[in-house]
């Protein structure tokens, strides 16, 4: 749960432009309560933990909304259960179920797994009704590839269940150092059935000095079913000690089919021998706000992120986003959002409060959120039985 929380505080590493409402209201929706129950034939361990989040913002949220996630796990020979219980507080102020996922795991055999997930929601009655079911198979090749293909079934106004998706994943070991993944993705068509929506061919190779570099390339159809080349992305990963840096390219075709250059991110990461770390991302662009393409690429936004623990429990966050003015492109970047955070963490549960601010058209910062998280733990309890003679 701890690095739950850290996750959402860092805010992610994203190369897109931040949706800071989005990101506000993602931090509102707090999910993080965990209960387990694993048995087997002859010994029973059981693992409970649950609690109640009350989550508030201020313009997206203005009531608080408790949410509270059940987990169970069950081991009963080769096959594996999990469920996944959401309850979301209703008009009458009680807790009611509102989703359940059930997942089975069947290792059929040791180089084959099957996998099926069904997601239940609630009718207008409160009854629990079938809204998904993905099925998987995954079988493992010599030398390291696989092969997956996954199904997902909707239920029809009859409560039939109909394919709308096909996802076709092929990895293949080339070499000790480059591995490649053929993905294709079928999804309904007007004219009925599944039909090809995209495929991507994606290449890593593991260099020297712990460089890892990733070609992915993204192949749409065009109205007569012919692939058509969509995007290609170039990632360099690097790792020296505690600093990691990662470069992202991207390309696409302009109107004459001409393959060009219209982003690049670059993510660096640093860990003090204090433990402070720090994170810088910085995001060029040929699409600069207020300005027309001049064919180069430009600066439109960095993001600083800073976290430090102390002794006492206690982790502070702050991040602080830089973009480009709109009515002052050539001014360069400017502060536009600051992100404060601050977790507690107690033998109790855990407590954080993330605070956004964001400027406005007085060139003044105010609050757009301010989310406060609590999760009561109890510790696990376990039960060993014998069998009896």
């Amino acid at each position: 749960m701890l690095h739950l929380h850290a996750h959402s505080l860092r805010l992610a590493r994203q190369s897109d432009a931040c949706d800071f409402r989005g990101t506000a209201l993602r931090l509102g929706r707090v999910l993080l309560m965990i209960a387990g129950l694993c048995c087997c034939a002859l010994s029973l361990v059981a693992q409970t933990s649950d609690s109640t989040t009350d989550s508030k913002s201020d313009d997206l949220l203005p009531t608080r909304i408790p949410v509270r996630i059940i987990e169970s796990h069950r081991q009963d020979g080769n096959r594996t259960f999990e469920k996944r219980s959401v309850q979301i507080q209703g008009v009458d102020g009680r807790l009611a179920r509102y989703q359940e996922i059930e997942t089975e795991t069947l290792q059929v055999d040791p180089t084959t797994v099957r996998t099926t997930m069904r997601t239940f929601g609630r009718d207008v009655n409160g009854a629990k009704s079938l809204i998904q079911v993905t099925e998987e198979e995954k079988h493992t090749l010599p030398g390291g590839g696989s092969n997956l293909q996954r199904i997902t079934f909707n239920p029809d106004v009859n409560g039939k269940l109909q394919p709308v998706q096909r996802e076709t994943v092929e990895t293949k070991v080339i070499s000790k150092d480059v591995e490649e993944t053929n993905v294709t993705v079928m999804l309904t068509s007007i004219n009925g059935g599944l039909a090809p929506a995209f495929k991507t061919h994606e290449l890593r190779k593991r260099g020297a000095n712990a460089t890892v570099e990733t070609e992915k390339i993204t192949w749409f159809p065009d109205i007569n079913g012919k692939w058509q080349l969509s995007e290609t992305r170039q990632n360099t990963a690097t790792q020296q000690a505690e600093d990691s840096k990662i470069e992202e390219r991207v390309f696409r075709p302009d109107a004459e089919g001409k393959l060009g250059q219209i982003s690049r991110v670059v993510s660096e990461e640093s860990e003090s021998t204090s433990g402070e770390k720090r994170s810088v991302l910085n995001t060029y662009s040929i699409d600069v706000p207020g300005t027309t393409r001049d064919g180069s690429l430009h600066l439109v936004e960095r993001k600083t992120s800073t976290g430090s623990s102390r002794s006492t429990g206690v982790r502070e966050t702050q991040q602080k986003v830089e973009q480009t003015n709109p009515g002052d492109p050539g001014a360069g970047l400017r502060v536009s959002v600051l992100v404060d955070g601050r977790m507690v963490s107690e033998p109790s549960g855990e407590q954080s409060t993330v605070t956004i601010r964001a400027i406005d058209s007085n060139s003044s910062f105010g609050v757009v959120s301010v989310d406060t998280t609590k999760s009561d733990q109890v510790p696990t309890i376990q039960i060993q039985e014998t069998p009896s003679k």
